[in-house]
């Protein structure tokens, strides 16, 4: 991080700050631009180059460079263009494959920002003179005297400071959000009221370098499975082998879609969720049981955690968010193993999965995060062999 100003960006002009926005070719980011440059900042965009190829063989980043590009046609403003696949892929990629041959569920959302857009992207911006950076992310900054904090943003269904929880708070504090106090519903009718070409663009989906593709297709390319057994907990069929797996690695705690497992003699027509993976044995349980106690446990074990305060004496009551969907739930964090935390939920949060985040707030106060290394143990002890 280079040496901070005398005076820090928030507190100066905006004609005498310059912005360098990450900007994609999608609706969020150039909206983001425009409002800085209504707001009177020195604005330039920055492209990023994360991932070389698709399942085509063509660029589809290529395609998003014109449209970003386009939009500073209309803003007036300068892109510049950098290329971080190498990074992406030794410092998000290399990992997002390595947790899924040991088994946990990776969030390469979360590597992404702390890694890229808010290292490597960063740094890159400093080189070309920034004083900040600014993003199209739903989440707020608040900079003031007191130092940084990093808010939900307004929209709660679009809030994004979960993807946010593992970022430097150094970096944050360069850092503005346009987008934190508005509604999605809106920024497309911003964008379409100030002629930006790409006001109707489709949103992507998916995780960045696989996007709308099949994910156990893709994760085949990389990394072969074991197959083993597919077993049952709970109900009639209890303790039975229904089926074969592919591999453990292609499967998460509380996944219903993709098993395969219609019409088992003697199952009901209610889905199958996946309720665990034993390692050791290279077996998949599954259940019927939406309330499976494998998929509400009161508990789990973190990594060594990342602040954006003070680290806090423990115990601490704060809420916690275990998947970016779901509600933040009351809880209590004790000192865990190895230097990371346990955490005791009021109620189980829904699917555990270790390799997740589990992100702590208070109120709309994001306080930070930790990986999730396991979850606590159930009222029901899956057997550990056949």
């Amino acid at each position: 991080m280079a040496a901070k100003t005398t005076s820090a960006f928030w507190q100066r002009a905006p004609q005498d700050t310059r912005i360098i926005v990450g900007l994609s070719g999608g609706v969020d980011s150039s909206v983001t631009a425009l409002r800085l440059v209504e707001a009177g900042y020195q604005v330039e965009g920055l492209f990023m180059f994360n991932w070389s190829e698709d399942e085509a063989g063509r660029c589809q980043a290529a395609d998003d460079f014109d449209d970003a590009a386009a939009v500073c046609e209309v803003l007036d403003i300068p892109l510049h263009r950098a290329d971080f696949s190498r990074e992406y892929k030794a410092r998000v990629f290399r990992y997002f494959l390595d947790s899924y041959a040991a088994g946990r569920t990776p969030n390469p959302d979360v590597l992404c920002n702390r890694e890229i857009k808010f290292d490597a992207f960063l740094h890159h911006a400093e080189r070309l003179g920034a004083d900040a950076i600014a993003t199209g992310h739903y989440a707020r900054l608040v900079h003031d005297e007191s130092g940084t904090r990093l808010l939900r943003g307004a929209d709660p269904g679009k809030d994004q400071s979960y993807f946010l929880s593992a970022v430097p708070m150094a970096a944050l504090e360069r850092t503005l959000f346009p987008l934190g106090d508005t509604y999605k519903a809106d920024v497309r009718a911003i964008a379409r009221d100030a002629g930006l070409p790409i006001h109707d663009k489709p949103d992507s989906t998916g995780v960045c370098f696989i996007g709308e593709r099949d994910f156990e297709g893709f994760l085949r390319q990389y990394l072969s499975g074991k197959a083993g057994p597919v077993r049952v907990s709970g109900g009639p069929l209890d303790g039975k082998t229904i089926a074969e797996h592919a591999g453990l690695i292609y499967y998460t705690i509380g996944q219903r879609r993709g098993l395969g497992l219609g019409g088992v003699k003697g199952a009901s027509q209610a889905p199958w969720f996946v309720a665990a993976k034993d390692l050791n044995t290279d077996t998949l349980w599954v259940t019927q049981d939406h309330d499976h106690p494998e998929l509400a446990r009161m508990s789990l074990t973190t990594s060594t955690p990342h602040w954006l305060i003070e680290p806090p004496q423990l115990p601490r009551r704060c809420t916690a968010q275990v998947r970016y969907r779901q509600r933040a739930i009351d809880c209590r964090i004790d000192p865990g193993p190895d230097g990371g935390l346990t955490v005791h939920f009021d109620r189980p949060p829904r699917a555990i999965a270790p390799g997740q985040y589990a992100v702590f707030y208070d109120g709309d106060h994001c306080l930070g995060s930790a990986e999730i290394v396991a979850a606590g143990h159930s009222e029901l002890e899956i057997p550990a062999s056949a």
